[in-house]
């Protein structure tokens, strides 16, 4: 295929037809393009955009470019959920086997790292023996046995977006609102759901900081999902400080352990119910966002959603202690205790420099080839707002050794902001509910001067 005027089109703000996009998108899936040519366009993709037409054709080529799971007649409601990723992002180990807990199926198509972002698929592998590389068949069949799997992309899964998605990571290509909405949804439309959640992060940490561009991708998902037949809904969350306490493969798939023994941090408990919530109600077995929320801190608080876990991961292979004993999973051979530079408020905890820190420690990667060290990272405190004085411990470093440890501190004194008085407000940690009926207002974001919108 000869790619080169494609590339010169788009750079020019041409559009590509969906014929293209679909030829070009085989041939890449079928190594017939090179990784060269591709990043190429996907850069002149950051700069142009994709028109409405062209953005269909992309996610419509990279989903038929591999398989899709059938439940067949199956009754049971299947509901998905996808982040678009941030620093402390772990709701999804917490969230799934919840929901699962609940009564509702939840296949769920992970992602690695991004950028600064950390993976649901690198976290998981923290997990010793665990595998996300099963079948389709395996997929369909755990999910019908136990409720709920967790898996990455397999070459059945659209193959096309799994080599974007790692070239993006790579070469500067990430944070473009059309590549970031066809790689999501061509993995969530192959899931064979009912409905489908979105938690779709703004803030500092985030890909897209704003909350307009956000709410500019949400409604771009919801389209492409509603179009093709899988209800959509998405909810705002706050990205401008890391969620929970730990940064970090294995340190937050054990701050997940503990969220799922009823012992998580408030902040990461508010994402997980209000998207629960959505996920029960979109399956229809609950009715009203209050039995909802009751459901989900019953079935927590009873220790059903931990076993629940405790299932999946002995069904993928892994060592099913972990729920009960955290310290099996791998730990760093250097730890650091980070103290407070001066007295003061913590005005800032800045998401960005802590994620490229983590990748930099090797906890995640600069290459596609790169491996990555599950037991690297931080565990942080504080928050914005919190006072704090001249030489209180309020952060670790976990590195593999004296140089990453050395390399972690000083990504502390740039992200941890101590002045003599609190800053800005920090972000709502859940601000907008998007459907396709529109936008609504949750809570006031600040400096905007908004009301919150009712909510029945």
């Amino acid at each position: 295929m000869f790619v080169a005027p494609l590339i010169e089109r788009k750079r020019d703000g041409a559009a590509l037809t969906a014929e293209e996009w679909s030829a070009l998108i085989a041939a890449y899936a079928a190594d017939r393009v090179p990784d060269y040519q591709m990043a190429a366009l996907l850069m002149a993709v950051v700069f142009r955009g994709l028109e409405r037409p062209e953005l269909a054709a992309l996610t419509d080529a990279m989903l038929a470019s591999g398989q899709r799971l059938d439940f067949g007649d199956w009754p049971v409601p299947r509901v998905g959920k996808h982040s678009t990723g941030g620093v402390g992002d772990k709701v999804s180990l917490v969230l799934a086997p919840l929901v699962a807990a609940c009564g509702v199926a939840v296949p769920l198509i992970a992602g690695r790292g991004l950028g600064h972002t950390g993976g649901t698929l690198d976290k998981l592998d923290a997990i010793p023996g665990f595998r996300t590389s099963l079948s389709l068949a395996e997929t369909k069949q755990q999910v019908q046995r136990i409720g709920c799997a967790l898996i990455g992309q397999t070459a059945e899964i659209a193959p096309a977006d799994r080599r974007l998605y790692a070239l993006r990571d790579v070469t500067g290509t990430v944070e473009a609102l059309p590549l970031i909405a066809a790689s999501i949804m061509s993995k969530k439309l192959a899931e064979g759901l009912s409905a489908l959640v979105l938690d779709v992060t703004y803030g500092a940490g985030a890909f897209l900081p704003a909350a307009e561009q956000a709410i500019a991708l949400a409604r771009t998902m919801i389209g492409l999902g509603e179009d093709r037949g899988c209800p959509t809904t998405a909810l705002l969350t706050a990205m401008d400080r890391p969620l929970g306490r730990a940064c970090g493969n294995a340190l937050e798939t054990e701050e997940a352990i503990l969220a799922l023994r009823g012992e998580g941090p408030s902040d990461l408990m508010e994402v997980t119910y209000a998207l629960g919530i959505e996920m029960l109600l979109a399956a229809r077995v609950e009715r009203t966002t209050a039995k909802a929320r009751k459901r989900l801190e019953n079935t927590l608080g009873s220790g059903l959603a931990a076993e629940k876990f405790e299932q999946i991961v002995e069904a993928q292979g892994g060592n099913p202690r972990i729920v009960d004993d955290p310290g099996v999973l791998p730990q760093a051979q250097v730890v650091e205790v980070y103290a407070a530079r001066r007295t003061g408020v913590v005005a800032r905890v800045e998401p960005r420099p802590i994620g490229r820190a983590i990748v930099a420690m090797g906890g995640g990667r600069a290459r596609v080839e790169d491996s990555v060290d599950p037991s690297v990272g931080f565990v942080i405190s504080v928050k914005p707002g919190s006072r704090v004085l001249d030489g209180e411990p309020i952060a670790s470093v976990y590195a593999r050794d004296a140089s990453g440890a050395e390399l972690g501190c000083d990504a502390l004194t740039r992200a941890i902001v101590i002045e003599d008085r609190p800053g800005e407000a920090p972000l709502p940690l859940v601000s907008h509910r998007v459907t396709s009926a529109g936008v609504e207002q949750l809570s006031p974001v600040p400096g905007r001067g908004a009301k919150p919108a009712a909510r029945t």
